[in-house]
Order: structure tokens, then C-alpha cells, then sequence
């Protein structure tokens, strides 16, 4: 059994390296100034946002791109009090989901993709803020390259209590894989929160066509389609500039059905790569898991099982590190505690997600 935690181990670590391999691939993007000649629609779905919407509209009238080049479209997703829009600077409208699938996230972007007059789409959740030269950024890039789809960078903004620090590294994670599956031509992840892409592009995937039963996944399923479809169009845009910065959670409830919400899409990947990934990343984690009660019960010597730890810990800390100095200027906190919970939480998640059910805006969706 030592034999096999170890094999299990390895494979993991050369996972993680082969990610960290293609993290250094995806070269930083500075801006170049160019004239801004791209014209956006902003798309943001919400239910009951009324206390965040006000910050994230405030951070697009801080945009530094011309009021004339993107307007900014609101979709209530069936919310308990109407949203009124008070004397605002650019371009901006609130139309009613229509409802037509399991997911209502995609059918608000569906409903407001017939209302897009731009070429260029970018989704946003209701709960972010966008930095200054957020737009500018995007389109200099789509200037400088062939691009139809662009997947940027999410961070939180993180007070200092532990179950923030730990959604952090989680993130952290998350957007490290991504970077490091683009740099290796495997792209399969991106967030929903930033993430840009051609009306054009979404009508000849047909949108969300093959998994809108599925509640969750605008993101992901859509940008597996592309990649299927036109790899070359499909980029990362790898630009400090353009990080995105959202809310964490404030409970651990909340956090795990959100976790298990993320998980329960792995199943329906159309990529191999991002299936056996989650695979070997869940039995990295859960071999830890097994470890840690072989010690307990006294199966493994005390060496044994802090060897197995130093691996995993080190190799996921060289993911992090690159990944944390890109996305912030401050360092990880609450590494150590973090890396020991994280397993255990993210085993029970995947586990979870086989069977349970979860809350996500006020509804109960089955998995």
C-alpha cells in the first residue's frame, strides 16, 4: 500500500510540474497603448446583487476606454427586489432572464446575447471589480492578435481571517492550472468572471448547446468547445492589468457547495486532459488523506508519512508561488494550516459531488 500512496504521489508531482512547465510558457502581456478600436458588450447575470452591483458599476465608470466603445448589459435572474440604475456615464441596460434550461447563469447569457450589437463580448460577475484598464488591456491584445476567444485572470480581495486566506491559495490553484494548461496547449479551465469572447464565435458553437442541463460550466464548456473547434483562436491573456477581483465567501457552507458546484462539472468535461487531471489531482489529495490515518493508526512511521507530505507541499508550493506572484503583490498567508486542510476538504468535495446537491443563489440544484 506504501508502494502505491508513493506511484500516486509521483504522478501527481510530475502533474504539477508539467503545469508549472506551461505557467512559465504563457509570457506576461503589457499593453501597448494602442488607439482603442474595439467595441464591447459587458455581461453581467445577477440575483439579488443590490448591494454589490453599485461597486461593480462604479469601477466600469473608472474604465479609461471611450464611453462609446462598450455598453454594459444587466441580466436579473428572477431577483426579489428590481435593481435601479442611477445616473450612469456609459451605455447600460437591465433585461429579465428567460429562462429556458437547468442553468439559469447560461440562460442569462444566452437572453442577453439578443440583445449584443458589439463583436466582442466579456462576462463579469455581480460581485467583482474591474481594474481601470481592464477593457484597454483586452483590446490591445485582440489588436495584436488572431484571437476570437480570451480567458483572463480572477483574484480575490481577502480580509485577514483564515477561511479567506484559504480560498485564496484555493483560487490560486485554480488559476495556476489554467495559466498551465493553455501553456501547454490544453486549455480546458477559465472563470466566467473574465472572460471575453466573439458573438460570432458564441453562434457558430451554437452557445451553450450539449450541456445546459448542467447549472453551472458557462465558462468551461463553452471555451472546451472552442478549443475543439478553432484552437488557434483561443488565448490567455496573462496581463496583471486585467485581473479581475471578486468576493470570497464568508461561511464554509457556502464555500463547499460552491466547491462542489465547481466539481460537479468535471464529469461533463469534453477534455480528456482536464478529466484525467481532476483524477490525478483528487487522488493526490485523497492519498494524503489515507496517509494521514495510516499514521494515526500507526500503519506509517512518522519519516514515512512527513516524506510523503514534503513532496506534495513542495511541489504544490512552486505552482502557488508563481502563480500568487502574478495574480497579487502580497505573499500566502496561512500556507502551512491551508495545506494541511486543503486534502481532506477537497476530497470530501469530490466525493460530495458524486451524489449530493448544493444551494447556489437560493435554489437547491441536484448534481
Amino acid at each position: 500500500m506504501i508502494l502505491v500512496l508513493f506511484v500516486i504521489l509521483a504522478i501527481y508531482c510530475c502533474s504539477i510540474a508539467l503545469l508549472i512547465f506551461g505557467f512559465s510558457r504563457i509570457k506576461k502581456y503589457q499593453k501597448t497603448d494602442l488607439k482603442p478600436q474595439t467595441s464591447f458588450t459587458i455581461i453581467v447575470p445577477f440575483r439579488d446583487e443590490e448591494e454589490n452591483l453599485p461597486n461593480l458599476l462604479n469601477s466600469f465608470s473608472k474604465l479609461n476606454y471611450p464611453t462609446d466603445l462598450f455598453e454594459v448589459i444587466l441580466v436579473d435572474d428572477n431577483s426579489r427586489e428590481k435593481f435601479q440604475i442611477l445616473n450612469c456615464k456609459f451605455q447600460v441596460k437591465i433585461v429579465d432572464n428567460i429562462r429556458v434550461s437547468n442553468s439559469p447563469k447560461k440562460d442569462a447569457i444566452s437572453t442577453a446575447m439578443q440583445h449584443v450589437k458589439t463583436n466582442w463580448v466579456i462576462t463579469t460577475d455581480a460581485d467583482c471589480i474591474v481594474p481601470q484598464n481592464w477593457l484597454l488591456t483586452f483590446d490591445n491584445y485582440i489588436q495584436e492578435n488572431q484571437v476570437s476567444m480570451l480567458a483572463s485572470a480572477v483574484s480575490y480581495e481577502c480580509k485577514n481571517s483564515f477561511l479567506h486566506h484559504f480560498q485564496q491559495l484555493d483560487l490560486t490553484s485554480l488559476q495556476g492550472t489554467t495559466i498551465g494548461s493553455f501553456g501547454l496547449n490544453k486549455a480546458f479551465m477559465c472563470n466566467g468572471a473574465n472572460f471575453a469572447y466573439t458573438k460570432s464565435l458564441f453562434e457558430k458553437l451554437n452557445g451553450f448547446d450539449g450541456n445546459n442541463k448542467i447549472a453551472s460550466g458557462d465558462d468551461v464548456f463553452l471555451l472546451q468547445k472552442a478549443v475543439e473547434e478553432f484552437p488557434g483562436e483561443v488565448h490567455y491573456l496573462k496581463a496583471e492589468e486585467a485581473i479581475v477581483i471578486t468576493k470570497p465567501t464568508e461561511n464554509w457552507k457556502s464555500l463547499f457547495y460552491q466547491r462542489v458546484r465547481w466539481a460537479a462539472k468535471t464529469s461533463s468535461y469534453k477534455s480528456s486532459f482536464g478529466k484525467s487531471l481532476g483524477l490525478i489531482v483528487f487522488f493526490g489529495n485523497l492519498s494524503f488523506v489515507i496517509g494521514f490515518f495510516f499514521l494515526l493508526f500507526g500503519i506509517w512511521s512518522y519519516p514515512i508519512f512527513v516524506l510523503f507530505a514534503f513532496f506534495k507541499f513542495g511541489i504544490d508550493f512552486g505552482l502557488l508561488y508563481i502563480t500568487n506572484q502574478f495574480l497579487t503583490s502580497t505573499r500566502i498567508k496561512s500556507l502551512f494550516l491551508s495545506s494541511l486542510l486543503y486534502p481532506f476538504f477537497s476530497s470530501a468535495v469530490v466525493l460530495y459531488s458524486l451524489f449530493g446537491s448544493y444551494e447556489w443563489k437560493g435554489r437547491r440544484f441536484k448534481v
